[in-house]
């Protein structure tokens, strides 16, 4: 069957492709950040609660404290791309989340359960130390469950050829186990995680006035370090897991590609120099620069997977401004209040 007679008809969009394109990239970049610190603070707090059982983890406890208000900020920073995603790619993530809709649709349980249990770690955190840890471990399985699912549902967009399983499964349990870039692209992911989580914790305690903090930032941009190391073996068997007229895009068969990926990985190279240096401010410049990049060569994999049925500037434009001009509004008000009311934050707890 040709893969392109199981793809929908696109919407028309409201305004030139180019602007839903620029904000995708921009909310994910954004919400990249605090998923990753998001989950890697949770895999970083339930690692040295296993290792030092009952005994008094600052750390640990810092992490309790930030970590329902971070998944706050991940969830609500999430939906922002996906929407996003949704006008460009309507028929391919519609499609997706269709046909492994049996997994797709609990995803919101397992988000209310995953939240909820970081609340209880945090608010029980002194009063019942085995709870914490059982709430903790489970936050850090249901994200970890939760980051695979949409990792499923990012690659079986971008295989309508393997959409034809539907007719040998039509119970909206299909999965995309067989494609070889789901595992590499998924460690690749949480290994992200350990390490920006690892980095969030050094600047926050950079921010802490104890006589532990710099011992504590060490340990921070270890974890970040190491776990930025374990990247490279992982991202070569991600690469090498592409297609491949795909992966020799970005080895010399387009410029644009090739330049970006050279440089992303020269901010990876820079990140590990300055980790291992233990130079904070350098470490986080170079990896803010380096998921930028990597978010890019990201989405250009993304064009490459779609490029022989579709691309976002195929989508017929009927002129509707007015929903462009609200979102830039609401978003430059709302960023502007979520800044000032963590400043308010910051500052009550320095008083304190």
């Amino acid at each position: 069957m040709d893969p392109s007679a199981l793809i929908p008809v696109s919407d028309t969009i409201p305004t030139q492709w180019g602007w839903f394109y620029f904000f995708l990239l921009l909310t994910f970049i954004m919400h990249l950040l605090l998923m990753n610190a998001m989950l890697g603070m949770g895999i970083m707090a339930l690692v040295k609660h296993l290792k030092s059982g009952n005994k008094h983890c600052p750390v640990c406890k810092d992490i309790s404290l930030k970590l329902p208000y971070t998944i706050a900020f991940t969830i609500n920073f999430g939906v922002a791309p996906f929407l996003f995603l949704q006008v460009l790619y309507s028929q391919f993530i519609y499609t997706s989340s269709v046909l492994m809709g049996m997994y797709w649709l609990p995803v919101i349980a397992l988000l209310l359960i995953f939240y909820y249990s970081a609340y209880i770690y945090d608010f029980k955190y002194d009063s019942l130390p085995g709870l914490k840890l059982f709430c903790l471990a489970v936050t850090v399985i249901f994200g970890l469950v939760i980051a695979f699912l949409f990792t499923n549902n990012m690659t079986l967009m971008l295989n309508p050829e393997k959409w034809s399983a539907y007719f040998e499964n039509r119970s909206g349990t299909l999965l995309n186990l067989g494609d070889p870039t789901l595992i590499p692209r998924y460690l690749h992911f949480v290994l992200a995680s350990v390490a920006v989580g690892g980095l969030t914790t050094a600047v926050i305690w950079r921010f802490k006035k104890d006589p532990r903090a710099t011992e504590y930032i060490r340990n921070g941009l270890a974890w970040f370090s190491y776990a930025t190391l374990a990247q490279i073996p992982v991202g070569l068997w991600f690469l090498i897991s592409l297609p491949t007229d795909i992966m020799l895009l970005f080895m010399g068969g387009e410029l644009l590609n090739t330049i970006l990926f050279i440089t992303a990985l020269g901010g990876v190279t820079l990140s590990l120099v300055f980790g291992f240096k233990g130079m904070l401010w350098p470490t986080t410049a170079a990896l803010v620069g380096t998921v930028v990049l990597m978010v890019l060569v990201r989405d250009l994999v993304r064009q490459a997977y779609l490029a022989p049925y579709f691309h976002p500037r195929d989508l017929e434009v009927v002129p509707q401004y007015s929903p462009l001009y609200f979102f830039i509004i609401f978003l430059v008000v709302g960023l502007a209040v979520v800044f000032y009311m963590l400043k308010l934050a910051f500052e009550a707890k320095r008083e304190v």
